[in-house]
């Protein structure tokens, strides 16, 4: 429940009773419970509305993850899965070669 123990959750109910007192607790605890009540109600009448389900989400996504993973890298190729096989080169192996001048004759 929200990464939080029993014992966290002890304290924090022994903080509230020394805080709001044992008259008012049950009457907070009550205001709480409509508020978070009316919050699901609400959620799910907008998601009703926008006619939003878990399948479309789940089908949203996935094509979403799958249009990141054939974007271009930084140097502008589209990775695939041979180029996961072999071993790239190095930066030295990669480098375009530079002639060597030419040497003078003596």
């Amino acid at each position: 429940m929200f990464g939080i123990g029993m014992q966290e959750l002890i304290l924090i109910l022994v903080i509230a009773l020394i805080i709001l007192g044992p008259k008012n607790l049950p009457d907070v605890a009550k205001s709480l419970g409509k508020a978070l009540n009316e919050f699901k109600r609400a959620t799910g009448d907008l998601k009703e509305s926008l006619g939003v389900d878990h399948n479309s989400l789940n089908a949203v996504k996935k094509s979403f993850d799958t249009m990141n993973d054939s974007r271009p890298d930084a140097a502008g190729t589209v990775p695939d899965s041979s180029s996961e096989a072999s071993p790239s080169p190095s930066a030295e192996e990669s480098a375009p070669k530079t002639p060597e001048p030419p040497r003078a004759s003596s």
